[in-house]
């Protein structure tokens, strides 16, 4: 792994947010609005119900907030790969000597720094229009946010796979691929509420863990350790089962010659 390598195709994706700014719309946009959409949609129902379903409500904000590290981990990697095909790039960085694992280390580097942008952006709105403060996770803040970006970067390299065998029709999975698992994710429900198949579906994804201690931590102050292990385990799984696909189909992909097809789009 080449750290020069690693900064380059860093810098090179930052260079495009310099020369462009109306690239930096779409990462806080539409963070901006989800978290307005379900904020007031919090404040609306605490105002209108009854027993302790007002304070119950407020899972909804911190849910979306960590909904987005997941969303921008994964982002970073499938984007990372689309920008390169809509400048007309992909050919130039997949002839220079960059090996899988220094691309692979930039795409995880740039769904980090999309994810503590969004993250900082949706933590100081919270705060500010609906009094809630996302550090009231305390210390498991972190190892929340840790397993989300570990799965997002495995769904990325998924969403990438699928593109580069499919080819550019397949562009939109890059948005797609989190929302087919977000009924079963327990993002704003618990896993309990769901059937008994979807609940098995949910129980193997590390997010689901995740998002349950999320609700727990914010009602008693404390999470189930057994389950932060569960999401870290299937998050090893999960990397290390999406990075053997990512390897095995760019491999195919550059002895096949499928990347050109993005070159000529």
């Amino acid at each position: 792994m080449n750290f020069r390598v690693i900064q380059a195709l860093v810098m090179r994706y930052l260079y495009l947010y310099t020369r462009a700014p109306v690239r930096g719309i779409e990462l806080v946009f539409w963070p901006m609005v989800n978290l307005l959409v379900w904020g007031y949609l919090t404040q609306y129902l605490q105002k209108n119900m009854a027993g302790d379903f007002p304070g119950q409500i407020t899972y909804l904000i911190g849910a979306v907030i960590l909904w987005d590290v997941l969303f921008r981990a994964q982002q970073g990697v499938a984007i990372f790969f689309l920008e390169d095909v809509w400048t007309r790039n992909l050919l130039n960085v997949f002839a220079a000597p960059v090996t899988t694992r220094d691309y692979l280390a930039a795409t995880y580097t740039i769904g980090l720094l999309r994810a503590l942008v969004t993250t900082t952006l949706l933590g100081v709105l919270s705060w500010v229009l609906y009094s809630f403060n996302v550090f009231s996770l305390h210390g498991y803040l972190l190892p929340f946010a840790l397993n989300l970006l570990v799965f997002g970067w495995a769904l990325g390299m998924i969403s990438t796979a699928l593109i580069v065998r499919w080819g550019p029709a397949a562009e939109t999975l890059a948005w797609a691929v989190p929302f087919f698992i977000q009924p079963f994710a327990a993002v704003f429900f618990p896993m309990s509420e769901l059937p008994a198949v979807f609940r098995a579906f949910s129980m193997a994804l590390p997010c689901s863990y995740v998002f349950e201690g999320m609700r727990e931590v914010l009602r008693s102050g404390s999470v189930s350790t057994r389950d932060l292990l569960l999401a870290t385990g299937l998050n090893l799984v999960y990397l290390a089962a999406a990075g053997v696909l990512f390897v095995r189909v760019m491999r195919t992909a550059r002895r096949k010659g499928l990347l050109t097809k993005f070159a000529t789009q």
